[in-house]
């Protein structure tokens, strides 16, 4: 991933935040027939290794995961994204030498991957993901609730991943490399936007003049 340095991210902390609050990555592997991806909820493990463990599941149908690998494979989590119009800029009036541009956040975690099909290992793994998304609910669902004999059918039709994060590269293009005055007139543009995304991305527009 190219990362100039003004928007290089590099806080462990903010990395992880930034994994754990993207709900669908996308796995990307390198093989022999060409590259194969497959857009997945995971789950970070941040007791393992020291980037972290991902965990999730494929279904068993999918080829990606009888292709042998070359290489790590290539987990990406993109965050809060929005198109930025140069009429949002101050610099527009001042000199016009201005053009579009795109704010995102995004991290690529790279690894070693291994996919598995014992049942005990596929059962704590769905029902750790499960967990992290039900949690939030009023009366979560877990797997538990459902037949245990229902359960171990699902899970002969999925394999299991475990991806240890080897390499880690964050990337958080706000607006850093602008003006004051132009970061103002994006967070500001965003933020009157129709789309709830925008307003999103507008919180994460840094302001004051150590920005600039």
């Amino acid at each position: 991933m190219y990362t100039p340095p003004a928007f290089r991210e590099d806080d462990p902390q903010a990395l992880r935040q930034i994994m754990r609050e993207t709900r669908l990555a996308t796995l990307v592997t390198a093989t022999a027939e060409g590259l194969m991806a497959t857009p997945l909820p995971l789950i970070l493990d941040e007791n393992e290794g020291e980037h972290g463990v991902l965990y999730g599941h494929l279904a068993k149908a999918n080829l990606q995961w009888k292709a042998p690998v070359i290489g790590d494979a290539l987990v990406i989590f993109s965050g809060p994204d929005a198109y930025v119009t140069p009429s949002w800029y101050a610099a527009k009036q001042e000199h016009g030498k201005v053009v579009p541009t795109w704010n995102y956040v995004a991290v690529h975690a790279h690894g070693p991957i291994e996919f598995f099909e014992d049942e005990a290992r596929l059962f704590d793994a769905v029902s750790r993901l499960t967990h992290l998304h039900e949690q939030p609910r009023e009366k979560p669902w877990a797997v538990t609730d459902a037949p245990a004999e229902y359960i171990r059918a699902q899970l002969k039709g999925i394999v299991g991943l475990r991806l240890p994060i080897s390499r880690i590269e964050g990337k958080r293009k706000m607006s850093q490399n602008r003006p004051e005055a132009d970061r103002s007139g994006v967070a500001a543009g965003l933020a009157g936007s129709e789309r709830n995304s925008d307003h999103d991305v507008a919180t994460m527009i840094p302001t004051g003049p150590n920005h600039a």
